[in-house]
């Protein structure tokens, strides 16, 4: 079996992805996957693409960005699919910062109710307007 059989063509991926072309040409453009060239210049992928793009839909699904999913893709070995160990330490890492934003949330969901019977949206007094990332001066 010649090394272009055993490679995918573009329409492989997506049929066993369900991602787009464009998202493949995408995710090529930026690194967190590669492809081939055939004899006639046609983009060819080896079978472990198919793991990367499971892992990069699940991490964006959870709101990791694409530059994050990035970094750690490219720790991993180019020359084989992500193994359950390279996924049990991506996945570890990431829990962290979701936990992170799962508590964020929770705080946020808490004071909506307080705001429910004061309704102010006061920049100097509502705790909604008071939280990390909004600052007394900024406009809104």
């Amino acid at each position: 079996m010649s090394t272009e059989r055993r490679l995918l063509s573009p329409a492989e991926i997506v049929s066993a992805t369900g991602v787009s072309v464009s998202a493949l040409h995408f995710y090529e453009r930026k690194g967190l996957i590669v492809a081939q060239r055939n004899a006639g210049n046609q983009r060819r992928y080896s079978r472990n693409v198919l793991r990367r793009i499971a892992i990069i839909k699940i991490a964006q699904r959870v709101g990791i960005p694409l530059k994050v999913i990035q970094e750690r893709l490219s720790e991993l070995p180019s020359d084989r699919a992500p193994s359950a160990a390279d996924w049990a330490r991506l996945s570890s890492d990431w829990q962290s910062e979701l936990d992170s934003r799962i508590a964020s949330l929770v705080l946020l969901r808490d004071q909506l109710d307080g705001c429910i019977d004061c309704g102010c949206l006061s920049l100097a007094a509502c705790p909604l307007r008071q939280l990390p990332g909004n600052s007394a001066g900024s406009p809104s």
